[in-house]
């Protein structure tokens, strides 16, 4: 056992340094982790301590198994520090919660997403009235009514402004966090019609940005023209990010079939669009002798690739799937430059640690969890793949069928591989399994890689000089069959099931397990099996019995598998993100057995639900509030309370105060022998005091600013 362990740490000579990746995202994520700021001093001491520790040991010769775990201790320290610079450095003004409506002029930057309620933009507001120039956000992002106005128009708008918004309930994904480290700080929805507006010219780089927005904006109309809205909308999210054209149904199609990562430009897109360029380019090289024979055909190549890699990039508008995308396939094609193998783990661990010495946020990012988990688990195949023997003399139907079986196999395993590294992060992320994914893939695999991303990267080329109709036409084929696929497949039975969260530091484990899985040679690496399990086998926390949106305005009940909700259609979108990651069906709740008026809701009787809400901005007056206490022993407020009723004196009494403190509640009842006893988690104390959590006081500044 002595020996069989010495050589499996002995075949680790060249892959331990593969580990300072992990433990440099390891540092950034313990960071995001933390419930306050820590100080950038205190951190950069560390990182000096560390990395003194580490070049002392070895200049004074020290083993490798004393130097590797002072290196990956300077790396944990180097996150660390790397997330807090990171935090400083895009720190800018966030949006108050404003008590009343306000007039906002700004450029449009971009058109993005759609929301439930209508179009969405982001903007780079000039002026905001109630709020100085040193309190106003640097980008927001506003829901419009009609059609969105273009990329580089100025316009006035009258709306609501908001901070970016917070978890749906304690430990889900932040949206306010994501938002702070894009520079959006805060929402508007406007409440009328977008006006043109007369302002300054903008700085340059603005200019430029929107410039390119507005390329980009009019290439994905001009496809949307070619193919149809149905067609060239997902055609034009594939090409340019813009998802605008793009039903709810057919996004629902493409989640439900294990196909939704084929509209999110990343890594898939840019393997596609540089391998492509790259073997063209190539092949064009080699079939020109008198060229073939004056230039390196592999190192031309190369530079094509990496040229169509950044332009790609600046055409899907630089997501930062497609930025950690880019800069992953540029190593690859940097390594062909410099005569060295363009696939491999060492590749894969530099385009780790560039990504997270960028943006060390992406650590929390299910975005960068998947891309980079499936990535090293398919490099991990590549490596131990068996090398296929050269047949001599073969007649060509035997060497037709058996490349035909080599490329089947090659696509399942790579197929399989990549849906298990990424499973634990869907589960937990967004709590939904496509059972079919697998089929959908190798159906739409084909498709994708060979027909629909080559002819839509060249008819995307030649669009702005009107001569990309017959490759766009191919493309539509293309789509066309791919909706078919999904939508066939997320017909099936049980196309989708729903997983509840693991507690938040399994997630953790599971991706240790998976990396430990990759990046160990030797049977050793399958003892990292039972830890990338973790997120699937884990026991769960007890289900809530009962959620309170932020502010509030809406609640849902635990009621065996469903969730019950109070006010369906309202707060929709936070309500299916509390449900899904308990694991539960969201459901309406039933029409006879409550008492519903028009700021108010109750159950007539206990067994018919735990709350009562009343949703008013005006506070309740007393024969109100005495009758939502008999109703239920958990009563929601969202006005501010001055005083209860002896009816509530056993009831749990949740006001605007509670609110505005600690934003959505989760409650379990502690005993249903103790009235009024429940236990609360509410989503402030999970998020910490950090800098994206912080909100500053609404009508705090000028009003005439």
């Amino acid at each position: 056992m002595r020996a069989w362990l010495g050589e499996e740490v002995a075949a680790q000579t060249l892959r331990w340094r593969l580990w300072a990746p992990v433990a440099f995202g390891s540092g950034a994520a313990v960071y995001f982790a933390l419930r306050a700021e820590p100080p950038l001093w205190l951190l950069l001491l560390g990182v000096v301590v560390a990395f003194s520790a580490w070049i002392s040991a070895r200049r004074r010769g020290w083993a490798r198994r004393l130097t590797w775990p002072l290196l990956m201790l300077a790396c944990v320290a180097g996150g660390l520090a790397a997330a807090k610079v990171r935090t400083e450095m895009v720190a800018a003004p966030i949006a108050p919660a404003m008590s009343e409506p306000t007039v906002i002029e700004a450029w449009v930057v971009d058109v993005d997403s759609p929301g439930q309620r209508g179009a969405r933009i982001v903007i780079a507001p000039v002026w905001i009235r109630g709020l100085t120039s040193e309190q106003t956000p640097v980008r927001l992002r506003a829901t419009v009514r009609g059609e969105p106005p273009k990329p580089g128009e100025a316009i006035r708008l009258f709306g609501i402004l908001n901070p970016p918004p917070a978890p749906a309930s304690p430990g889900a994904y932040d949206f306010g966090r994501n938002a702070f480290f894009q520079g959006m700080g805060g929402v508007a929805f406007a409440l009328g019609e977008t006006r043109p507006a007369d302002l300054a010219p903008p700085p340059w780089r603005l200019r430029l940005v929107m410039a390119v927005n507005s390329a980009r904006y009019a290439l994905a109309e001009r496809i949307v023209a070619r193919l149809g809205e149905r067609t060239g909308g997902i055609a034009a999210a594939m090409t340019t990010s813009h998802e605008t054209w793009i039903s709810q149904e057919d996004m629902d199609v493409m989640r439900n079939s294990g196909l939704a990562h084929i509209l999110s430009v990343s890594g898939l897109h840019m393997a596609i669009v540089g391998g492509f360029v790259f073997f063209a380019v190539r092949l064009a090289v080699a079939a020109w002798p008198w060229l073939a024979l004056r230039v390196h055909g592999k190192k031309v190549a190369a530079i094509a690739g990496l040229t169509a890699v950044g332009v790609y990039l600046v055409v899907s508008g630089a997501p930062p799937p497609a930025e950690r995308a880019a800069i992953t396939a540029s190593i690859a094609f940097l390594a062909i430059l410099l005569d060295r193998q363009a696939v491999t783990m060492h590749g894969l661990a530099v385009a780790a640690f560039i990504v997270l010495a960028i943006q060390p946020e992406a650590i929390v990012t299910p975005g960068f969890q998947m891309s980079f988990a499936a990535t090293a688990a398919l490099v991990a195949l590549v490596e131990a793949w068996p090398k296929r023997t050269r047949e001599i003399s073969a007649p060509w139907p035997i060497l037709a069928v058996q490349r035909f079986g080599g490329w089947l196999t090659a696509a399942v395993a790579a197929s399989v591989v990549a849906g298990l590294a990424t499973g634990p992060f869907a589960m937990q992320h967004f709590n939904r399994t496509a059972m079919y994914g697998l089929l959908a893939n190798l159906g739409t695999s084909p498709v994708a890689d060979f027909i629909l991303m080559p002819a839509l990267a060249i008819g995307a080329a030649l669009e702005p000089l009107g001569l990309g109709g017959p490759f766009l036409a191919i493309a539509g084929w293309g789509v066309d069959l791919m909706l078919a696929i999904g939508t066939w497949t997320a017909r099936l039975p049980g196309a989708v099931r729903t997983v509840a969260s693991a507690p938040d530091y399994v997630l953790p484990i599971a991706f240790l397990g998976v990396l430990f899985v990759c990046l160990w040679q030797g049977r050793l690496r399958w003892l990292g099996l039972p830890l990338a399990a973790a997120v699937l086998v884990w026991p769960r926390a007890p289900t809530p019995d009962l959620w309170i949106g932020d502010g509030g305005t809406n609640a849902a009940f635990h009621n065996e598998k469903e969730a019950v909700v109070v006010r369906p259609g309202v707060r929709e979108f936070a309500v299916d993100l509390w449900s899904r990651r308990r694991g539960l069906t969201m459901t309406d709740r039933p029409e006879t057995g409550w008492a519903c008026e028009r700021f108010s809701c109750r159950p007539e009787a206990e067994q018919a639900g735990p709350v009562a809400i009343w949703w008013g901005r005006k506070t309740p007056g007393p024969d109100q509030m005495e009758a939502l206490c008999r109703a239920a022993p958990v009563v929601s407020v969202r006005a501010v309370l001055t005083s209860i009723p002896s009816a509530c004196q056993d009831r749990l009494v949740l006001d605007g105060v509670d609110f505005a403190r600690g934003g959505a509640v989760e409650l379990w009842r502690v005993s249903p022998s103790e009235t009024g006893r429940w236990r609360a988690v509410w989503t402030a104390d999970v998020r910490g005091d950090r800098p994206w959590a912080r909100q500053p006081n609404p009508d705090v500044s000028d009003s005439g600013a």
